[in-house]
């Protein structure tokens, strides 16, 4: 799997010139793109909190709790986003409680108050519950601790992932066919809580969506000339950005926000509540919250690890290392970064373990993950700076420690959460619609894979949310786990996609593996194998002072698995694959159902027929006519044939 693409040669680059990963983009655009992550960051962090709360029961907490809570969670978030931008994938990824922790969240917490209700005629329900802290189960904050307890449980199963390289592997053999439905699922996961949000107030949420369309898209090549930024390290300044591209998430973001503030102001109602969405508005429970207040482990108690948090924590574990993977995917294609190696998938899962581990020692009811919403707002402003989201990063570490000012988030008006979401996760399923050109569409294999893969991840969450009842293994802590699994759409189309793309027969050319060998590695514009390399490791390597340290300490099993590779090795790898490839020459490439081949290696490999698609694509080069057809970045197309020429 990879997450871009070289970029040919005289193709425009999305990502702006001065704020890409490998350059620093000025301090004062940093600080101003900062802010537009912090606003999609504290939209998904309000919209975590809105679904999940509600289900815990009904017993008031404190004024001030709400705001506490959030407080918590951006203080972890803040703190494993600086992780993942210093140590982890290097990707300018912003952390926040993804919706994969939402669903096994919700299911336990409603389990729980199961437990403890109270029926229509006051008579108590029997708890199922047998444990001697089930006193007091009916507690917000008991049930509230076991929730915890669950993501502290799903942290240490994510850095046993990282770790121990499974995460690196599987993200390996993830082809085209794997990644398409994936990415389209998550987008389309968030259908649901979109609508919900956005009827508060359609009007709203669609003035939203069409400024930053329009900010976005018709006036995407727009410059102001008087927004020129002073340059990071020198004193010149820089030209004009295109502004309202740039910020095209920021400026409808706070336009609207300002108008709905005149609005209530002026007291027009303009925010249209129903018992339910009432029931979810918290914009009076902050005036209590104190100002300044530093979250430390075990000032809410601490988290309780029960049977059901185990399994709630590993269905949580792996449904946010499926989204997280794709997250890395679709941030490094929007910013067509180069292919992710697999000790940067291992890295960043092992700092979201971290972040989880930290959330949940400190009573959040959500881990860390990578935000597809901050990924698709990246790419869709074309925007990929690293210092940007660190400095987002530390106004969260900052804000979390005083509940107070994270009270304002909690007056966002709610139809601005759901025109985030649509806007944002609109290019999740954009961009995984766009890898479905590596592969044979029209194949009624590839057809079935897809859309069996699509459909049960949308059909089996609906009948299991609707029918509960329907799970029954005899023990509690299974039957959270399966229906923790079975309700996240991103797991159940994971799991079913790539069991079927490498278990099911199928050439190459219909699995989309000789694009996949062909352009997202060696062989197109200026991208080598050595010289992808070069670009990997300047976009994911580890900070210089730390890269000294680790040749001595990468080769024990702890690290092995999360330190980049030495030269050495890399050109080890690529003579032992070239030789491999040439011992199986034969084989035919109609019989090709393993596992994915390892992308590491830019050597050639094995003959293979040819795409008609890639033959349709190649140019006659006038100065040789002896070497025949080629293709047009210039490299030859039969390789045996053009050797003295293509040397």
């Amino acid at each position: 799997m990879n997450g871009g693409h070289c970029r040919v040669s005289g193709a425009r680059s999305p990502v702006l010139a001065s704020c890409s990963l490998q350059k620093m983009c000025s301090w004062m655009l940093s600080c101003c793109l900062a802010l537009q992550h912090l606003a999609v960051q504290a939209s998904l962090l309000c919209i975590f909190h809105l679904l999940l709360l509600p289900t815990l029961p009904e017993e008031p907490p404190h004024s001030q709790a709400t705001s506490e809570l959030l407080a918590r969670s951006l203080f972890a978030c803040g703190i494993s986003t600086v992780l993942q931008t210093t140590l982890g994938s290097r990707l300018p990824l912003v952390h926040i409680p993804s919706f994969e922790y939402l669903v096994p969240a919700m299911v336990l917490s409603s389990h729980l108050s199961l437990g403890a209700s109270i029926d229509r005629n006051g008579t108590a329900v029997a708890s199922a519950c047998r444990a001697p802290h089930c006193t007091v189960a009916g507690s917000w904050a008991a049930l509230l601790q076991e929730v915890s307890g669950a993501v502290l449980v799903s942290g240490l199963v994510q850095l046993a992932l990282g770790v121990s390289g499974v995460c690196g592997w599987a993200a390996q053999h993830c082809g085209p066919m794997v990644l398409a439905p994936s990415l389209s699922i998550i987008g389309l996961s968030a259908y649901k809580e979109a609508a919900f949000f956005c009827s508060t107030n359609w009007v709203i949420a669609v003035l939203l969506m069409l400024l930053t369309v329009t900010f976005s898209q018709h006036l995407g090549s727009c410059r102001l000339p008087f927004c020129a930024w002073p340059q990071a390290w020198r004193g010149s300044m820089e030209p004009s950005v295109p502004t309202l591209r740039t910020f095209s998430v920021l400026l409808p973001f706070a336009g609207v926000c300002i108008l709905c503030a005149v609005l209530s102001h002026l007291h027009i109602p303009w925010e249209s509540l129903d018992l339910a969405m009432a029931q979810m508005s918290w914009a009076n429970t902050t005036f209590h919250a104190p100002w300044v207040r530093i979250p430390y482990t075990g000032e809410w108690g601490w988290p309780l690890l029960t049977p059901r948090a185990l399994a709630v924590g590993i269905a949580m574990a792996i449904g946010c290392s499926m989204n997280s993977v794709g997250c890395y995917v679709l941030c490094g294609r929007l910013l067509r970064a180069p292919w992710l190696p697999p000790d940067t998938c291992n890295r960043g899962l092992c700092t979201e373990g971290l972040g989880s581990l930290l959330a949940g020692l400190l009573g959040a009811p959500g881990g860390t993950a990578a935000s597809i919403a901050n990924a698709c707002a990246a790419g869709l402003t074309q925007t990929g700076s690293r210092l940007s989201v660190q400095a987002s990063a530390l106004a969260c570490v900052v804000l979390g420690m005083s509940p107070r000012l994270v009270g304002l988030l909690t007056r966002i008006p709610l139809a601005v959460h759901g025109g985030v979401l649509c806007i944002t996760y609109a290019v999740a399923v954009g961009t995984g619609i766009s890898y479905f050109q590596y592969a044979d569409i029209d194949s009624g294999r590839n057809i079935f894979i897809v859309g069996f893969a699509m459909f049960m991840a949308l059909l089996v969450p609906r009948w299991f949310g609707s029918a509960l009842a329907h799970l029954a293994t005899g023990w509690v802590p299974l039957d959270l786990l399966f229906l923790s699994l079975l309700m996240a759409p991103v797991v159940l189309t994971g799991s079913l996609s790539f069991l079927l793309e490498n278990t099911v027969s199928g050439t190459l050319e219909e699995r989309g593996l000789l694009f996949e060998l062909g352009p997202w590695r060696a062989g197109v514009g200026d991208c080598h194998a050595h010289g992808e390399r070069g670009k990997a490791s300047q976009a994911y390597g580890l900070p210089p002072g730390l890269s000294k340290l680790l040749p001595s300490s990468c080769k024990a099993f702890p690290c092995c698995f999360l330190c980049p590779r030495s030269e050495e090795e890399e050109e080890k790898e690529d003579e032992e694959e070239g030789s491999r490839a040439t011992e199986e020459g034969t084989t035919a490439p109609e019989e090709e159902t393993h596992l994915l081949p390892r992308t590491g290696s830019g050597e050639p490999q094995p003959p293979r027929r040819t795409s008609e698609t890639v033959m349709a694509a190649w140019t006659q080069w006038p100065d040789s006519a002896e070497c025949g057809c080629l293709m047009v970045d210039q490299h030859c197309a039969p390789k045996t044939a053009c050797e003295p020429l293509c040397s």
